[in-house]
């Protein structure tokens, strides 16, 4: 059973707001020679059609999207994806890195980059809606990726929703209103929190702020609060648990990434979002 120490709190808390080195490495291809005028009208129309209806075929059937925290895609979640399998979730199981090969405290305080990367998101999800209406589309982010998130649901048009999300240890303020993103949630929303995360989401968030740019103890040590004007209606849909002592058998401490065990997301995480079962947990015992 892992523990945690202060020393390594801190050591965690630096790790996520510098940032560490990148486990994926980029690629780069040489570009093929442009083919010649003539060339390109014979074929464009066949070509566009051919990749439109490939590009179509891709896109359909059940989709989950993975958000890494301000650290970017790393073992950590990699071993949360494999947790989603273990789980049962079936379909294209994905993720897309939003720190934009610059994790730590600069994806942290990119606040005009981060809105682009919403959008990116945004537009990731509509793809998927559009081409397959019927299909399940889940979505769960770690941290600062839970802004990302919910921004980028704000961004879909009124017509477009996402089955289920979980937000993963939020570095959101407590009162950001989450009306509008809930309102592109057809089911459930689900907030795994802990007081326990003092380190990042205590201590770092309040020193830094939060990726809403609050400097307050994050939604993910202390829960969401419903704000004085949101939508009631919208906010029934959201469902926090927060720590519990249970769950140290399933590799998840408290700490700022016990949310991400492979264990915890198989026996916890990936059955609410594809069942709607909440776990037997005993909230008096955090």
């Amino acid at each position: 059973m892992r523990r945690i120490f202060p020393i390594q709190a801190w050591m965690l808390l630096s790790a996520l707001l510098i940032g560490c080195t990148h486990d994926k490495q980029p690629t780069t291809q040489p570009l093929a020679p442009a083919p010649s005028p003539n060339q390109q009208t014979a074929s464009a129309s066949r070509a566009h059609a051919t990749t439109q209806s490939a590009k179509l075929a891709d896109l359909k059937g059940n989709y989950h999207l993975h958000l890494p925290g301000i650290g970017g895609y790393r073992n950590i979640d990699r071993r949360a994806i494999a947790g989603l399998r273990d789980g049962d979730l079936d379909g294209v199981i994905d993720h897309y890195d939003w720190t934009v090969a610059d994790p730590g405290l600069g994806a942290l305080l990119a606040r005009k980059r981060n809105g682009d990367e919403a959008l990116n998101v945004a537009q990731i999800i509509l793809e998927r809606r559009r081409a397959d209406p019927n299909a399940r589309i889940t979505l769960t982010a770690h941290s600062g990726g839970c802004g990302i998130l919910a921004w980028a649901l704000e961004h879909l048009p009124d017509d477009v929703s996402v089955d289920s999300v979980a937000f993963l240890s939020p570095a959101l303020s407590p009162t950001y209103d989450l009306s509008k993103a809930l309102r592109h949630v057809k089911k459930n929303a689900y907030v795994i929190y802990s007081s326990h995360d003092v380190a990042v989401l205590g201590i770092g968030t309040s020193l830094f702020g939060t990726i809403d740019g609050i400097k307050t103890e994050a939604a993910g040590k202390v829960g969401f609060v419903e704000p004085k004007n949101a939508d009631s209606a919208q906010y029934a849909k959201l469902h926090q648990f927060p720590y519990d002592r249970s769950w140290m058998k399933l590799d998840n401490i408290g700490d700022h990434i016990g949310s991400l065990s492979r264990p915890f997301i198989r026996d916890i995480v990936a059955p609410l979002l594809t069942q709607g079962r909440l776990p037997a947990t005993q909230p008096t015992t955090n």
